[in-house]
């Protein structure tokens, strides 16, 4: 089972690889021809989010892979914008075009994908975006968060970069980071992930993310009870507490695992039923693959009132999470933000 699910890790890179390059070179024509409206308009409404131009291309590159890699073994895959698509081999042609299975119960690996999460940012040239991949073994029902065996997070960096990173872990073994040159594909550096012991209070990224402007009071009201309880309680510095509004869950959690954030809160699933307009949330093809790797950095990345956190893996269940660098951090700063969401609900 595991040389087999080996194989399909590697399988997964490879794909990484497809879409980083076709999303690059949408971008490098648009940005030549001033065109950036070909892939920053809405063009559709998915299964589980708005599809924008730049996403047309690279959920292409997803339905290639998963044909061409149907018509050798089964696979289950989950997409943001086709939901889960089960295909396999027709026995009665050979390496001919696949077939739809009926489910899951196939034998075949369950794969979790957003192509390219962060598009608001890519598409603007403004910020890296991120292939997020979750991988679960085989099974005869769709599965879960707690199912995910391996979490792969590659980067699609901007214009201006020479390099990318890619993020990895399995589950019970530990997560690793590898940065690359964009030419060549080139192996830079590579480190395993390991959360450091620090549990400050201040001086470092604390960002509670905000997406949806009817969100913004209620979540603004929760942040603000838990910096001044730092602030009261644990004599922080809030002052030097920084926000970072990155408009993607995968890049969100791979600066928590690298250690950039020390803490990262989406609470927009656990503030919906206050905020009358429709919100967006995060969904669990954002998230699975990098809440895997996280955790197994060091991490510690619960539900937004700090249980544990597992969810369907499907293309509308609305996910929040907190995610804190470390133990020690979660141990020191957790009862201040149960606190503040308590304060904040009465």
């Amino acid at each position: 089972m595991q040389a087999a699910l080996d194989a399909w890790e590697e399988r997964l890179r490879g794909l990484c690889d497809e879409i980083r390059a076709c999303a690059r070179a949408a971008m490098r024509s648009a940005m030549d021809r001033g065109a950036l409206h070909e892939v920053d308009r809405p063009v559709a409404e998915g299964a589980g989010d708005v599809s924008f131009g730049l996403d047309l291309p690279t959920e292409a590159v997803v339905t290639r892979w998963l044909e061409q890699r149907a018509r050798r073994s089964p696979l289950s895959l989950l997409s943001e914008e086709s939901g889960w698509r089960h295909l396999g081999p027709d026995p009665d042609a050979a390496h001919g075009a696949p077939i739809a299975l009926a489910g899951f119960d196939h034998g075949g690996p369950r794969i979790v994908v957003d192509p390219v999460d962060g598009t608001r940012n890519l598409m603007a040239d403004l910020r890296p975006a991120w292939t997020a991949l979750a991988l679960c073994p085989p099974g005869p029902d769709q599965p879960r968060l707690s199912d995910v065996t391996y979490g792969l997070l590659a980067e699609i960096p901007d214009s201006r970069a020479a390099r990318y990173r890619v993020l990895q872990a399995r589950a019970g073994g530990g997560a690793s980071m590898e940065e690359r040159d964009l030419e060549r594909g080139r192996l830079v550096r590579a480190r395993p992930l390991v959360a450091d012991g620090d549990d400050r209070a201040d001086h470092g990224y604390f960002p509670f993310f905000c997406f949806d402007a009817a969100m913004r009071p209620a979540l603004a009201a929760v942040a603000a009870e838990f910096f001044a309880r730092l602030e009261r309680e644990e004599r922080a510095r809030v002052e030097h507490c920084f926000d970072d509004q990155y408009i993607c869950n995968a890049g969100q959690l791979a600066l928590l695992a690298l250690g950039t954030y020390r803490l990262v809160a989406d609470l927009r699933a656990a503030l919906l039923e206050r905020v009358p307009a429709a919100c967006t949330t995060s969904k669990p093809y954002d998230c699975a693959g990098a809440i895997l790797v996280a955790r197994e950095t060091g991490c510690i990345v619960t539900a937004p009132d700090g249980s544990q956190l597992d969810f369907p893996l499907d293309a509308r269940t609305a996910v929040g999470f907190v995610g804190w660098a470390n133990r020690a951090t979660h141990e020191r700063l957790g009862p201040h933000l149960a606190a503040a969401l308590a304060a904040r609900r009465q």
